[in-house]
């Protein structure tokens, strides 16, 4: 466990530096979330902006940890809604699959501090 930990916490200290860069590109708006230019890979961005508003919202829950469940029981959806959302994702996205998704995810919308 506290080897994930210092995973995390070296993931996040790598996004902090980023973050804080100077002279970095201007915040990307993704539906109604802001995201630092620098936690958008450059092959995702066109069609991330292509996203529905719920499925921008789903990302942002997974990339802050949070289970398909608790996904539903939040936006006030069925489970099952909320994996059609995040498949819809992938596939856009082209993604290989749910964990390269919850990757992306996380270094989109998990907080640095």
């Amino acid at each position: 466990m506290t080897d994930d930990a210092e995973r995390l916490a070296a993931i996040a200290e790598l996004l902090r530096k980023a973050d804080a860069q100077p002279g970095a590109a201007a915040p990307v708006t993704l539906g109604e979330h802001i995201v630092e230019a620098a936690r958008v890979p450059a092959r995702h961005r066109d069609a991330l902006l292509k996203l529905t508003p719920m499925e921008l919202t789903c990302i942002r829950f997974l990339g802050w940890g949070r289970a398909n469940a608790d996904i539903a029981t939040l936006l006030l959806i069925s489970e099952n809604t909320v994996r059609v959302h995040l498949s819809n994702v992938t596939r856009k996205l082209e993604l290989d699959g749910m964990r390269e998704l919850a990757a992306l995810a996380g270094m989109l919308f998990y907080p640095a501090d």
